[in-house]
């Protein structure tokens, strides 16, 4: 390292030579004894200046050169020999810099992935039904078609496209959630007509696979009603897809000074074991999903959930069933 090249050296130098020259010159006039002294005191000091200078600025220049590495992805930052007072303060900024920049790295890979996934996820859920809807058109198209199978497909065509706007839809609430731009309102209602305003666009798919609803709610919810339903209707009607008809579904609902607990419980065919960590992922589908689930009603339930201070959790109900336990604290946990 060459120390003559830093202005700063050069500068102190130059002020520690005339002050030395000085110095000698006049102790020289009143003793040449002295003045050979003073010249080898100021040659002293100048030597353990240029040491200790020379020291310093080593352990600079390889505290840059271990950043280069870094900044390069190369190597990692070794703390253990700075010591000294200003090197230790410099060392533990750097050092915390430098923690945050990799976590930043790391999370901005993570979401990276994520998003990859997402997206590979999300054209596969709108190609499968698309595919459907170039055959069904193709097939409307044949001039010899009867009426009979011409009203078929058209109905088939409506709840595929039915299917995509639902999709489209729940993916536009996630992306709102996601970015955090969803303000939540408080209102008050009771629970007893949260879960009928919930359950009411279900009641009639339900009427027709001969399914019983039992609703016994008492007490208040206080939050965002709107994006409440949501999340109890996905969960209803993921509970609906799991019961067979004539199957039983019942939600009851209680308030105490420290939650709103609201039960879903079904006497369906369960959750499987090995699905269970998993359901309330992004486009999961467990072993016994239906073909047209496309696995992300109930991670926009939790989603809801969770932005609303609530906790959400699923098991399995003795002997048969499921059940989902919905939780809204009323303050921070």
């Amino acid at each position: 390292m060459k120390l003559l090249r830093n202005s700063e050296v050069r500068k102190t130098l130059l002020v520690y030579s005339v002050v030395s020259i000085s110095v000698t010159g006049i102790a020289w006039i009143w003793d040449s004894r002295f003045g050979l002294l003073m010249l080898g005191v100021c040659l002293i000091f100048l030597l353990l200046y240029q040491f200790v200078t020379y020291r310093r600025y080593r352990r600079i220049s390889e505290l840059a050169l271990e950043i280069d590495k870094i900044l390069h992805g190369e190597g990692r930052l070794l703390m253990e020999g700075y010591a000294e007072g200003e090197l230790a303060i410099l060392q533990s900024e750097i050092y915390k810099m430098t923690v945050r920049l990799r976590e930043q790295q790391q999370l901005l890979k993570k979401d990276k992935l994520y998003l990859a996934d997402s997206l590979a996820d999300i054209s596969h859920q709108i190609r499968t039904p698309l595919t459907s809807i170039n055959l069904l058109v193709s097939f409307l198209s044949e001039p010899d078609l009867s009426d009979e199978r011409r009203k078929k497909y058209a109905c088939e065509l409506y709840e595929l496209l039915a299917r995509i706007d639902w999709l489209i839809t729940a993916l536009l609430k996630i992306s709102r959630l996601d970015a955090g731009t969803v303000r939540m309102k408080t209102e008050t209602i009771s629970l007893d007509k949260l879960l009928r305003t919930a359950i009411a666009p279900l009641l009639v798919p339900m009427d027709l696979r001969n399914q019983t609803l039992e609703v016994s709610a008492t007490g208040e919810f206080t939050g965002d009603v709107a994006w409440t339903c949501e999340a109890v209707a996905n969960i209803v009607k993921n509970c609906m897809e799991h019961t067979p008809d004539g199957g039983r579904i019942k939600l009851y609902a209680s308030d105490n000074p420290l939650y709103t607990e609201i039960v879903i419980a079904d006497n369906g065919s369960g959750i499987a074991k090995e699905d269970l960590p998993h359901i309330f992922e992004r486009f999961y589908k467990g072993k016994d999903s239906d073909e047209k689930s496309f696995g992300i009603g109930l991670a926009l339930a939790r989603m809801i959930i969770s932005t609303q201070n609530g906790t959400i959790k699923a098991e399995n109900e003795s002997p048969v069933g499921a059940k989902f336990t919905l939780r809204f604290y009323k303050g921070i946990v």
